[in-house]
């Protein structure tokens, strides 16, 4: 066992396991044996994600992120890694949702200008 924490995607995917384990009627402990087995976990850390399935159900799975690189302004890129610390979010999430946000209203007709 690795001990790493594993993304929000591998994360995802071993809870919908765990559920899938269930709704085919496996115990709990024995899909938490399966669990260990099939993703190198110990017992305990798959009964995390069994306890997590029946709790929260199917989770969705996170979309990948990728590399996108841009050139901004200076005072542009330093207003974003402002408003990031002031929001305590990351960079890329607020350059995420701003894009989401542009997006959405250039599609409804909303946005006017470059």
């Amino acid at each position: 066992m690795r001990g790493d924490r594993v993304d929000g995607i591998e994360y995802a995917r071993r809870v919908n396991a765990a559920v899938d384990l269930l709704a085919a009627e496996v115990s709990v402990a024995e899909a938490a044996r399966v669990l260990a087995a099939r993703y190198g976990v110990s017992v305990r850390q798959a009964h995390r994600y069994v306890e997590q399935a029946v709790v929260q159900g199917r989770v969705a799975v996170p979309e990948a992120s990728v590399v996108f690189t841009v050139k901004l302004p200076g005072s542009l890129a330093e207003q974003v890694r402002e408003h990031a610390r002031a929001s305590e979010a990351t960079v890329s999430s607020v350059v995420a949702q701003a894009l989401v946000d542009y997006l959405r209203d250039d599609a409804s007709g909303r946005r006017t200008g470059p």
